[in-house]
């Protein structure tokens, strides 16, 4: 059932409620998320993406509820990426001939993914698709979040269909962000950014500075997922030139895997530290094993600093942690400082190894870090504690 925007623009989406993991296992969606489309009648008619390939018969039926296909002039290939393009080969075996509006890699990759060979037409930025009354200008977007990626701004509605930028996982039937939790909305949003987008802050800054050059009215940003910025849509534009700007809050993240708690004590024992020696800072502490590890990148991501700690597992560290760190190394956190600790038995080093996967990671050491034999004890414990006083004080 489409639900209408404005006298002219349709969301015409799928919202998935039961949706938990994206990009196969590499991003958890606790709050769903939706797949935004979007169905543009003027005296041209055009279709802006489509959705997620298991709902492309749904999509396809539904869509046939708002209009006749046949009616549809054009469609717009913002991303190629299947969740936005999925239901693309349905809805071409109804309507073979329908031009696609896309950049040159979007064509590309389309056809190397469906290995089909539509009537494609590349576009790149600066150039205009006159429906009638309002024209969509398109602006490529490359990297943000793929090599494909573009935008869509029409005018006269003042609409920027912005497609993966802005976005968020989360599911809601109310579509508007003044409609939301904005508590959630915003937690969806940072998670969104940290994981996906921080790779490519110096892009998106770039990017939103060449918008923001044209001058463009805004009174709208239709995203591909999740909330349409409707109220003040320029508070995410802002959010995301403060992100993308080595972003970092007040927050030191203990970040760490235990075996039989050891490491676990020390953790704690460091963050005891760290707020008896500045009781401003938020200390967080995530375990890597029993926490949601992408919830532990934002964490990272809002953090000005990090201790990660291990405890020796066959001269390594958990491949937990080591796993967190491939992922971290991939996100290019910048403009943070990092030590190590972990705990040990009869051998291994496994601090020296933390460190080396901090520094590759692209994370600023302070010191050369901490470890222990075995279980710390009460004086180990106090020691601990000065070291996490002492992390807060090398911050300065």
């Amino acid at each position: 059932m489409g639900k209408k925007i404005t006298d002219k623009v349709t969301w015409v989406g799928k919202v998935d409620w039961e949706l938990k993991n994206f990009h196969g296992q590499e991003y958890s969606t606790n709050k769903g998320s939706s797949y935004n489309s979007y169905l543009v009648r003027d005296e041209k008619t055009v279709l802006i993406d489509t959705v997620w390939l298991p709902y492309d018969d749904e999509f396809v039926n539904n869509l046939k509820k708002e209009i006749d296909l046949n009616e549809i002039d054009y469609i717009i290939a913002n991303h190629n990426e299947v969740d936005h393009s999925g239901a693309l080969p349905a809805l071409m075996r109804e309507i073979p001939n329908t031009p696609i509006y896309c950049t040159e890699n979007g064509a590309k990759f389309i056809k190397a993914q469906f290995h089909k060979d539509w009537n494609f037409v590349t576009v790149k930025t600066g150039d205009t698709l006159d429906i009638g009354s309002s024209t969509l200008t398109f602006v490529e977007a490359p990297m943000l979040h793929w090599p494909d990626s573009m935008m869509t701004y029409m005018s006269g509605e003042n609409i920027l269909f912005s497609n993966d930028a802005f976005g968020q996982h989360y599911a809601t039937e109310s579509l508007y962000n003044d409609m939301v939790d904005n508590s959630e909305l915003y937690a969806e949003a940072i998670k969104y950014y940290a994981n996906i987008l921080t790779p490519f802050s110096k892009l998106v800054t770039k990017k939103i500075d060449e918008v923001l050059g044209f001058n463009l009215p805004l009174d709208m940003i239709c995203t591909s997922h999740g909330v349409i910025w409707k109220n003040n849509p320029a508070q995410i534009v802002e959010k995301y030139l403060e992100w993308a700007n080595d972003y970092q809050e007040n927050q030191i993240t203990i970040v760490y895997d235990t075996m039989w708690n050891s490491t676990k004590k020390m953790a704690e024992a460091i963050a005891d530290g760290i707020y008896s020696a500045d009781p401003s800072i938020t200390v967080k502490l995530c375990n890597v094993s029993l926490d949601d590890k992408n919830d532990v990148l934002t964490e990272i991501f809002k953090s000005k600093a990090i201790l990660l700690g291990s405890p020796t597992i066959n001269r390594g560290c958990s491949y937990a942690v080591a796993g967190i760190m491939e992922m971290a190394k991939g996100m290019k956190f910048m403009n943070k400082k990092a030590a190590a600790f972990g705990s040990y038995g009869w051998g291994g080093d496994v601090v020296n190894q933390l460190s080396t996967l901090l520094k590759d990671a692209g994370f600023e050491l302070v010191n050369d870090g901490y470890k222990t034999l075995w279980v710390p004890d009460n004086d180990q414990v106090k020691s601990l504690n000065e070291y996490g006083a002492s992390f807060v004080n090398s911050l300065k």
